[in-house]
Order: structure tokens, then sequence, then C-alpha cells
């Protein structure tokens, strides 16, 4: 399917969790990010995009807050409505201390969207947080997963993009697949005009048990509104009834709709 589509100009973007994919994308000159320990590429989970929102489209900083909860779903476990709203309100004043609000003008410097740098990454954050909330950020900031702690330094401009968190293991691939598909689908958006194709490998962890319904809505939602957009979806499990083990098997049954 991705030589076929490669064939036929279409952009792609995959997750690959057990690098299975490295050969054919180096064979298509595509390219390849990884994340883990030994990695010296780096996304930054915190950063706003310009293609975030399409044209004529109001509220980066609200858009952003509420993909964002699903991650930090991953990290927290299952959070409260209360302990929501107290994350919110830190991810807001993380973000107003980088001189960035509500008002869409204050992603913009000198008349061109900010950069990577521009952003706040996990640490900033992690400093604003208090409590059980600072304490299970620890691991992000100064210990085994540090690596999420940084300015996104890869550029996203090839026909072909592959997602590697082969190096983070079943534990930790979540954290990774959020971060990528995240990311795919902002490119996803950019160009209505352009056909594309997002393939979700290994797709039980985010919509079986160990994931939580805000990512899984944000799934169900690339499936059901990418051809929108040009696009097509492609889930990949090796066991059907993976999919059906988060809240009754809703999402699943709906990608499969």
């Amino acid at each position: 399917m991705i030589l076929r589509s490669a064939l036929f100009g279409l952009e792609q973007f995959i997750i690959d969790p057990d690098r299975e994919y490295e050969k054919i994308t180096k064979s298509l000159k595509g390219t390849i990010i990884k994340l883990g320990p030994s990695s010296k590429t780096y996304i930054n989970v915190l950063d706003i995009r310009q293609e975030s929102l399409e044209d004529n489209q109001q509220g980066y900083l609200a858009t952003k807050i509420n993909k964002i909860i699903g991650f930090f779903n991953l990290i927290f476990g299952k959070l409260q409505e209360d302990e929501k709203a107290i994350l919110e309100e830190k991810l807001i004043l993380t973000y107003n201390k980088k001189g960035i609000t509500f008002e869409d003008k204050t992603l913009f410097k000198n008349g061109k969207f900010k950069t990577t740098e521009d952003m706040p990454i996990l640490e900033d954050l992690y400093k604003n947080l208090e409590g059980i909330m600072r304490i299970k950020m620890l691991p992000f900031i100064s210990g085994s997963m540090k690596f999420l702690n940084n300015h996104t330094n890869v550029k996203l401009d090839n026909q072909l993009i592959v997602g590697d968190i082969y190096e983070l293991g079943e534990e930790n691939m979540k954290f990774g697949m959020f971060i990528f598909i995240e990311l795919f689908w902002d490119k996803v958006k950019k160009d209505r005009t352009k056909k594309k194709a997002i393939y979700l490998d290994e797709i039980w962890q985010l919509i079986g048990i160990t994931s939580n319904k805000e990512v899984a809505s944000f799934i169900y939602k690339i499936f059901k509104t990418i051809r929108k957009y040009g696009g097509s979806a492609v889930a990949i499990t090796q066991d059907i009834s993976d999919l059906f083990s988060l809240e009754g098997g809703i999402y699943g049954k709906s990608i499969i709709n």
C-alpha cells in the first residue's frame, strides 16, 4: 500500500512501533523520526503549529489544550473534572509565560508564526504543577523520558514521514504514538487538495484498555473526518478483539463502521 501510494504521489505518515518500515522508507527517500532515549531527534508535545487550524479558523491555544489533555491523561491516569480544570489552568499559565494567550495574534512575531523555540516545553509546565501531578511528571523532566523535554529539531517537509517509536517499548509506546499522531494530523489538515494517508500500526495502544477516552476520541475523529481533507486512515493490529477493550468497545466499533 505504501509503495503504491508513493507511486501516485500521496503524502504518507506512518506510526512504526516495531521498526518494520525502515527499509521501504529509505528506498523511497523518506524521513524517519526516532523518539527514544538514544535518539537525537525531538518533538515538543507542547508545540502549537500554524497548520493546526485551517484558514479562517480561530482558537489556536484552545484547540491545542483540548487535544493535549489526552496526552496528560496517559501520564496521570484518568483525570477527574476538577483535576482537568487544574491542569488546564496550569497549561494556560505555562503558555501565558511565553506570551501566548487565547488571542491568536500572540502566536505571531514580526508577521510570522512563532517557531518551536518560542513554545514552552514540558519542564515549563512542570514548574507550575503541584502535588501528585508534579511527581508523576518527574520521569519526563529528569528521568527515563526526558528526551520528550526538548524543542522540536526536525523538518517535516517530506512526502513520506515515519514516526519510529521502537525504543519506547510497550509501556511507553502510547506517549510516542500520541505525539506523532497529533503531529501527523496537523500535517493532514494543512492542504485539503493534497492526497494523503496515515497508518496507525498497533492501534490498540490508543483505543484499547491501556488508553483513555480522550485519546480514543481523537483517533476516532481522524477516521471519521480524514476524507474531508483528501486523506485515508489505516488501522493495523494483530488481534481485532484489542479494539473492543476500552469503554465497551465503542471506539473500535465506530472506527470499523
